[in-house]
């Protein structure tokens, strides 16, 4: 039976679940609010296995293969540069896809547009949801058009206006650390996420996107945002990328333009009542956020899309019992994500020296390595 979506949010999770839908035969119209479709926006991702499974189910990972970075292995460095080991990643996606993949953000929203497109859904870009009433699935739009659906997705990020507009009241709040972040050259011999914990930061790190390019990082105490002014940005992440050694130096003389400097709070949401109201439902970063210390945002975002795709395709009555199953399957693997994650950053901020962090991420990772 062929049933009218609507998808707000041209995201990850958003671009991922229209492409899905479609191909399920389902009507879908995707809103963002973006007139540029977010296509520029950010600097590099880290993708690991299980997001890569539900790339591979959306139908663009030999795109995600070419154009990112694949490698197994993760090295940890002192700050002066001196490896101190190198672990091989557990290819938690499958035997056949790589531990990890580094691309550029905007690289993989292309892809994601692309695929998009290609899927016959109608897109509006520049345009918001004002007014929902999801008991009868009907949007009031910005351009002054209405609409009326069978399901309504809210995909639209972190400070959701979906999340809102149903009557959600949980809302993101900050761990106590930021990130500064850059698109870089990829440094010489860079072939897998390499990282510092420890010196001005508490973590320095730096992934490759591509064969020429990398991201480059450091986690920091958070800050009064207001007070860094944006024209500063790549003075201060230079300022504190000194004192670094291994492939710092190189990241350090690309420092220079601070548009391309990213300056965020880590985040913590966990919507812990149900997540949907009515025909209303969330997906993504709208129904739980996590810092990014298990580089898992992107990846529990890409499975809820595959799990309420695949649940949608179950029966014919999009009821409260079927969004209630979609929300029961994700929630214990999402809480579980979301903890770990904060409490890697909570054992930094405190000082903790002997906190098991390789028992945790070990946990983590074998619970990740089980299909959604």
């Amino acid at each position: 039976m062929t049933r009218t979506v609507l998808v707000l949010g041209g995201g990850t999770a958003g671009n991922a679940l229209t492409v899905l839908l479609r191909r399920a035969g389902h009507a879908v119209e995707l809103v963002e609010a973006k007139p540029d479709w977010n296509a520029t926006a950010g600097s590099g991702i880290t993708l690991q296995g299980n997001a890569l499974h539900v790339l591979r189910e959306v139908g663009v990972i030999d795109q995600v293969l070419r154009d990112g970075f694949p490698f197994d292995d993760l090295g940890l460095l002192a700050p002066t540069g001196e490896v101190l080991a190198v672990h091989r990643g557990v290819r938690i996606g499958g035997a056949d896809l790589p531990a990890t993949v580094g691309m550029q953000r905007p690289r993989l929203q292309q892809i994601l547009i692309d695929a998009v497109r290609a899927s016959g859904a109608s897109v509006r870009l520049g345009v918001t949801a004002t007014a929902l009433d999801p008991e009868i699935g009907e949007v009031t739009f910005s351009d002054g058009t209405t609409g009326r659906y069978d399901l309504v997705v809210g995909a639209d990020g972190l400070n959701s206006a979906t999340r809102r507009l149903i009557g959600v009241e949980d809302r993101p709040a900050p761990t106590g650390m930021a990130i500064w972040r850059a698109p870089v050259p990829r440094p010489t011999g860079l072939e897998h996420t390499r990282m510092i914990y420890g010196g001005s930061c508490f973590i320095a790190g730096c992934c490759p996107t591509g064969p020429d390019t990398a991201y480059a990082y450091l986690v920091e105490r958070n800050r009064d945002r207001d007070a860094i002014a944006p024209s500063t940005h790549a003075a201060e992440m230079l300022r504190l990328a000194r004192g670094y050694g291994g492939p710092w130096p190189e990241i350090q003389a690309a420092l220079t333009d601070p548009a391309v400097v990213n300056y965020t709070w880590f985040d913590r949401l966990l919507v812990d009542g149900p997540w949907h109201r009515g025909r209303a439902v969330l997906v993504g970063d709208a129904a739980h956020a996590c810092p990014p210390t298990l580089a898992q945002g992107a990846a529990m975002s890409l499975e809820d899309t595959l799990v309420l795709a695949e649940v949608l395709s179950t029966r014919d009555s999009w009821d409260d019992a079927l969004l209630t199953e979609y929300r029961d399957r994700r929630y214990p693997r999402v809480r579980e994500v979301v903890d770990a994650s904060v409490q890697l950053g909570q054992w930094l901020l405190d000082g903790v020296r002997d906190a098991d962090v390789p028992g945790l991420m070990g946990r983590t990772m074998a619970m990740l390595a089980q299909r959604p």
